[in-house]
């Protein structure tokens, strides 16, 4: 098994030394959710949708909320993952745990065409792996695909509701700092159009534990162009809380 690097040594062994179903036990919860990277979202769910605490994991950070939230008349899970692929996959882990297995994650991402707009609908169909979890899932590979069940369904809402979006490669990466020019030349190049830090992960996690995940991106800030441009990307309140009702409905479709 030994390789020249360490994160090429994939290991087949179902089982590890510490599973989250020794530490997670089963409950009663929707198997439907919704990963939403939106806080301000969640926040409105609580005020103004009746979304309630019905379980709390937990780490170093603190307590990360699981909410239930129902919308006509079925319930659906809703949480936050985190940020980064090493969180929001071991979280992922122990949601699945607790009896989840259909996934729509909601977030932004940055952009690697600037023509991209703020705003603007990405769906990816596969994630370049650039971070180190998927490694650890599936054997060394340059990308991983979003489940096609989860596309189907989030390509059916977006087209049922004329949302414009575009299909595309994203790029994975656990450093956001250093996302240089000849990296973004050479992720264009593979055909990825945006750029994020858990796609990957979340990807890798839900076929090694065999659950449906896919994911709604938004166009956020540009990192194509000579210069990084923030754009405002994060105040796009309106477009965040669209975002992830269309996730809801596709998730809800599974």
């Amino acid at each position: 098994m030994k390789q020249e690097y360490p994160i090429l040594e994939f290991d087949r062994t179902p089982e590890a030394m510490l599973e989250p179903s020794r530490l997670i036990r089963p409950m009663d919860i929707s198997p439907h959710a919704v990963v939403c990277f939106f806080q301000d979202v969640i926040t409105t769910l609580i005020h103004k949708h009746q979304a309630r605490v019905i379980h709390n994991l937990s780490s170093e950070i603190g307590a990360h909320p699981i909410y239930e939230v129902e919308i006509e008349q079925r319930k659906l899970t809703v949480f936050h993952p985190g940020i980064g692929a090493p969180l929001s996959a071991a979280l992922l882990e122990e949601v699945i745990a607790l009896g989840c297995n259909k996934f729509i994650a909601c977030g932004g991402a940055g952009v690697l065409d600037s023509s991209l707009a703020v705003g603007h609908v990405v769906v990816p169909t596969a994630a370049i792996r650039d971070e180190g979890v998927s490694y650890h899932y599936l054997p060394p590979g340059r990308e991983v695909l979003a489940h096609p069940e989860g596309v189907q369904a989030i390509e059916a809402v977006l087209q049922k509701h004329h949302c414009a979006y575009v299909l595309g490669k994203t790029w994975t990466t656990d450093a956001i700092y250093r996302e240089t020019p000849q990296k973004v030349q050479l992720r264009r190049q593979e055909g990825c159009i945006t750029v994020e830090m858990e796609a990957a992960a979340f990807f890798a996690v839900s076929q090694f534990r065999n659950v449906q995940f896919a994911q709604l991106l938004y166009g956020g800030d540009d990192v194509g162009s000579e210069q990084w441009d923030g754009r405002d990307w994060t105040r796009q309140t309106s477009v965040r809380e669209k975002l992830f009702w269309l996730a809801a409905e596709a998730c809800l479709a599974l």
